[in-house]
């Protein structure tokens, strides 16, 4: 595969090619696998892992702040950066090396309205949880004290705020190139404005296709492992 990495994403490019230039990925796996939705790599564990070994966990030892671009979105074939969760990480960091190219599938205009009404119905929730974490220290001593009118009070606040946060956010829509994308070509767009997107792959696209149609165990790893190196062709 021949990938371009985005040089309005500069961050994460300069990661990259710093950890490709370093010989950082070469005998790594593909460790996760999910057909019609993606390949992952980037695990520095999946160098010297064991057949049946749980990966995903493994990284640099540091993150990458969100760069995302409404001009890039998950269609088929996209570089994206893996990331953990927005309950340990509301910011939507990147890992510092862990990756996945988008294989998806196409999308009806339908399945695309369902999806962006349930992004933006999803807002007051996610905010609820980012303030309840910013106050979740203070939230639990006053149960532990045995507060529970204070905590309730805090908590019905809370909710107030992330209403009123929701109401005033502008709502999120499908750009038409989104949509003409993921209707035609493909890709998997509950992921925009998610993960990072920061390349696509220009050559070798069968290559995704191959290994997304392996066979893999409940972990979603290949049952046969599946090893990469990477070389930069041209900056």
């Amino acid at each position: 595969m021949k990938i371009r990495l985005y040089k309005e994403t500069p961050l994460h490019q300069e990661n990259f090619l710093k950890l490709a230039r370093q010989g950082y990925f070469d005998g790594m796996l593909f460790h996760r696998v999910i057909k019609n939705f993606m390949i992952q790599g980037g695990d520095p564990n999946s160098k010297n892992a064991k057949p049946g070994e749980r990966l995903g966990a493994g990284d640099p030892g540091y993150t990458i702040p969100a760069e995302f671009n409404q001009k890039f979105f998950h269609k088929r074939g996209v570089l994206s950066a893996a990331r953990e969760p927005d309950n340990v990480n509301p910011k939507k960091e990147s890992s510092g090396s862990q990756f996945f190219i988008v294989q998806g599938r196409k999308f009806t205009k339908d399945e695309i309205t369902d999806i962006q009404n349930k992004k933006n119905s999803a807002r007051t929730g996610l905010i609820y949880r980012r303030l309840f974490n910013e106050k979740k220290a203070e939230l639990m001593k006053l149960r532990q004290e045995g507060k529970q009118d204070e905590f309730n009070l805090q908590m019905a606040d809370i909710q107030e705020n992330a209403e009123k946060e929701a109401k005033q956010m502008p709502e999120y829509t499908f750009s038409p190139e989104q949509i003409e994308a993921y209707t035609t070509i493909g890709g998997y767009p509950t992921l925009d404005n998610e993960y990072t997107v920061f390349g696509e792959v220009v050559e070798g696209l069968d290559v995704v296709d191959k290994i997304a149609a392996v066979e893999t165990d409940p972990a979603d790893r290949p049952l046969k492992d599946i090893r990469f190196k990477m070389k930069i062709v041209k900056k």
